[in-house]
């Protein structure tokens, strides 16, 4: 049997388990509202962490982070610094958002900023920068798909075919089986990455250097800057790179799927997953090394620096055909794992802060029917993004953060400042927006090349703190029940609110 017939056999092995463990784990759940959105909100640590760690292990991780290392060098470490950091806050704030969520029967980042800020339009707006933000996400881990179908089988799997059989699963599983569904797959889907991560990492570097010691002195010795930032020869300034790692940082917690965690994990969970979660970046390192040591195996040019690394084991190094199908199986892991939760939660932000907001009299039957609909018609427009975009793994995921991070004033804002208003939040985040649109899709460069989800973002807390302070402070209860909202009680599980504060609404 050929190389890619292995390979082949074991990617379809592999989708039919996913698909089997997302459709049992959803199996006599997916009736409830409840339980479909947040999971009944008791999610255990090992599947928290899995389900957070999806997030990071992506298209992006097997395919992107080579990619940058091969193509871009040193820039390409911002990705273990924010994966390392970027969930810290999460201790802090995530015990309180739960809190938060199940007074208030809350599930989503757009019924939180509705709750404590009242307008309608600021909902509104956060779902749909979101869908435009996962539209862009998800393309990437589409791309992902695809590039692993279409290499590892030497070409016989289409770019659109291949994008759309494992995306297909993928909606097929968050629709019947909702939150749960996703989680389980991420067990699953999870382990397996990390195996392969090591494994491949290491015996490509070994297969083509030796070492790591040898590589990048063999590296050092042809452009030393490539190592380095803001050297002769490296490919980024140190502004370009310092603000890649904070608009990471500070973005990745206001991603809805994994904001939303908050409400579907107990305090002492949301701890022990921070607690664990940098170990996630050390499962990068070797994804990294792969990458480097592609540099003197992979003339530049002979492929586009997203599909480096199944380049070489396909066509520069002797690999048998199990380890095709390991590495295909491990990466098409890598993007449904993100693939899912960040399906699950578009489909919720439209439906509750778009659909809900003009239809305000559905019942919770009509809502998960919604919802349903919803995943599959993202789902079409991601692929659709997918099959006609241009732009690499990395690019698109920079892109989709610069949008994403203008929703921190407002969190932070609901969280820990009584005074922050409404005009204040939507001002803020319009203008963000726009400034971020504005520098990714049509000025040539930024300024001092800081990124453009930085250059929003400054704008966006500029005017926020200005206009809050021209405006009255209003919905005094809840601006109380935000920033007062207990962690955790004394059990580490069960979040109490001051019950004198009511929901209103």
């Amino acid at each position: 049997m050929a190389n890619w017939q292995i390979a082949l056999f074991m990617m379809i092995g592999y989708l039919v388990i996913a698909l089997a463990i997302g459709v049992m784990a959803g199996r006599g759940r997916g009736g409830d509202l409840t339980e479909y959105v947040v999971a009944g909100r008791g999610l255990g640590f090992v599947v928290t962490a899995f389900l957070m760690g999806g997030a990071v292990f992506s298209a992006f991780s097997f395919l992107g982070a080579p990619g940058w290392a091969y193509d871009r060098g040193a820039p390409a470490f911002y990705i273990i610094t924010y994966t390392a950091f970027g969930i810290l806050p999460w201790y802090l704030i995530g015990p309180k958002i739960g809190a938060i969520g199940r007074r208030f029967n809350l599930y989503t980042m757009s019924g939180f900023l509705h709750k404590r800020y009242g307008t309608k339009v600021l909902p509104m707006l956060v779902a749909l920068i979101a869908l435009l933000a996962f539209i862009q996400y998800l393309a990437t881990q589409m791309k992902g798909m695809a590039y692993i179908f279409n290499i590892m089988t030497d070409g016989r799997v289409p770019f659109w075919l291949g994008a759309l059989v494992a995306y297909g699963i993928v909606v097929l599983y968050v629709a019947t089986g909702g939150l749960r569904a996703a989680a389980w797959s991420d067990v699953f889907q999870g382990g397996l990455m990390v195996i392969v991560s090591w494994a491949v990492g290491f015996a490509v570097v070994r297969e083509v250097h030796g070492n790591s010691t040898s590589m990048f002195k063999e590296i050092i010795a042809d452009n030393a800057g490539f190592l380095q930032i803001g050297s002769e020869g490296s490919t980024m300034s140190p502004v370009g790179y310092t603000t890649i790692i904070l608009v990471s940082l500070i973005g990745i917690l206001m991603w809805p799927h994994l904001f939303t965690k908050s409400y579907s994990s107990p305090a002492k969970v949301i701890k022990q997953t921070v607690l664990v979660y940098p170990l996630f970046a050390l499962f990068l390192v070797p994804l990294l090394l792969a990458g480097f040591a592609a540099i003197k195996a992979v003339q530049t040019g002979t492929v586009s620096p997203d599909e480096v690394l199944p380049y070489m084991i396909t066509n520069v190094l002797d690999m048998p055909g199990w380890l095709y199908g390991l590495v295909g199986a491990g990466a098409l892991a890598a993007a449904m794992s993100s693939a899912d939760a960040m399906t699950h939660s578009a489909a919720l932000e439209v439906t509750d802060g778009l659909v809900h907001k003009i239809k305000t009299d559905m019942t919770d039957q009509s809502t998960l029917r919604f919802i349903r609909i919803a995943v599959v018609v993202i789902g079409a427009g991601a692929y659709a993004v997918t099959i006609f975009g241009g732009q690499g793994l990395i690019a698109l995921l920079l892109g989709a953060y610069g949008s994403i991070v203008q929703f921190a004033p407002g969190v932070y804002g609901a969280l820990y400042w009584r005074r922050a208003t409404a005009p204040a939040v939507i001002a803020g985040l319009v203008s963000g927006a726009l400034v971020n649109y504005y520098f990714q899709f049509a000025a040539e460069s930024t300024p001092l090349g800081i990124n453009a989800g930085i250059m929003g973002l400054m704008v966006n807390i500029v005017i926020f703190v200005a206009v809050t302070f021209m405006t009255p402070q209003s919905r005094v209860e809840e601006a109380d029940a935000y920033v007062d909202a207990n962690a955790y009680d004394v059990d580490d599980s069960v979040v109490a609110i001051d019950e004198s504060v009511a929901a209103t609404d």
